[in-house]
């Protein structure tokens, strides 16, 4: 099969040097689980805020934090640490939240991220710190579609994203689904997925076509909009155009192999213990380089790899498939520990180390 090629997202000269002439650092965290200044425990999603700072979910504090980039100073968005569904209408900080998988901010700077076992998306309004739940009940289920969010249900949701329209898409990965949210109504409705467990048909109209386990989503300048599919083990292009699905990596196979070739040919997730956990081993993170490079995070093999633009082949750019934490700086013999979190910066990729208890920068010369 001829590999599909990711569009180039920009004319200028492809800006990914070798793997030896990147280098990889930690940015913050210490390798061990903690609340402080200096550690983290198990960072998830990332999304760079409107004030140029890092915003993350830190998954195992059950907090969204915020990174000062140049002082390094950490602060609280949301989350009082305690596992729970409670403080809507109150400030943030004192909320209970469970979960927080990834986040976004829209165009007014209000930032929503998925609370995973919550099975809710919440909202934080940046001018005031006050928090609300925007979709979700609170009770795992699939309804509401047509009407209000706040009395819709989702399922584990995992991920949200701003689309070009302004409305939020969520992959509501228990449901089988993307849900788009219309910021501006309040209403939900499916996007993407039939909620059949199936490999979609290649061209496929998104709206017809079963997602085994949406569980991230990456947007294109252009549109186009990449998503993984955790167990489907594969990568999809929805084209902007028309609507329609493309694989642009994985075989549906659980392993890590195929460095080298087409991204087509490649197995993410590792050697599975059993055949449940190869089914939710697939990829869990994603983001676009500036030259259109695509970085997947193959969490279970313990690896970040690239998909070349112009060629369509793949690469293991961080790790070296065992589980571990480090050493740095050599980003082919730095082990990682289950990344479920990417994130471009300009020329760099962060990366979050989820159970290494660390946000790594992988530095691309």
């Amino acid at each position: 099969m001829t590999p599909v090629k990711l569009a180039a997202l920009c004319v200028l000269p492809l800006c990914i040097a070798s793997a030896s002439a990147a280098s990889v650092t930690t940015i913050v965290g210490t390798g061990a689980a903690g609340y402080s200044d200096t550690q983290v425990s198990e960072p998830y999603g990332m999304t760079l805020g409107p004030d140029g700072a890092l915003y993350f979910c830190d998954l195992g504090n059950q907090r969204v934090r915020r990174l000062d980039l140049k002082t390094k100073r950490m602060t609280t968005i949301a989350g009082n640490g305690q596992a729970g569904y409670t403080g809507d209408g109150g400030p943030a900080v004192e909320a209970s939240i469970k979960a927080p998988h990834e986040l976004v901010f829209d165009k007014k700077g209000d930032l929503y991220f998925a609370e995973r076992d919550n099975h809710v998306i919440r909202k934080v309004d940046m001018k005031t710190g006050t928090i609300s739940t925007v979709a979700g009940t609170g009770s795992p289920g699939f309804a509401g579609d047509g009407g209000p969010a706040i009395k819709a249900q989702l399922r584990q949701p995992h991920c949200v994203l701003l689309d070009r329209d302004g409305s939020l898409l969520i992959c509501d990965i228990g449901n089988r689904r993307v849900r788009r949210l219309h910021l501006d109504t309040g209403i939900i409705e499916t996007y993407a997925g039939t909620g059949e467990a199936a490999t979609p048909s290649e061209g496929a109209p998104v709206a017809q076509a079963p997602l085994n386990g949406p569980r991230t989503m990456v947007m294109a300048p252009n549109g186009d909009l990449y998503i993984a599919l955790r167990e489907g083990n594969t990568i999809y292009k929805i084209a902007r155009k028309d609507q329609t699905l493309h694989r642009v990596a994985g075989t549906g196979e659980a392993g890590y192999s195929g460095d080298g070739g087409p991204a087509l040919n490649a197995k993410f997730g590792g050697v599975a213990a059993t055949p449940a956990a190869a089914r939710a081993a697939g990829p869990k993170a994603l983001a676009l380089g500036a030259d259109g490079s695509l970085y997947v995070g193959d969490t279970e093999s313990n690896t970040i790899r690239r998909i070349d633009p112009s060629t369509g082949i793949i690469s293991t750019v961080l790790g070296t498939g065992e589980r571990g934490d480090g050493p740095e700086t050599n980003p082919l013999a730095c082990k990682l520990s289950r990344p479920h979190g990417l994130l471009f910066v300009k020329r760099d990729l962060y990366v979050a180390d989820s159970e290494a208890d660390r946000i790594r920068i992988l530095h691309l010369k």
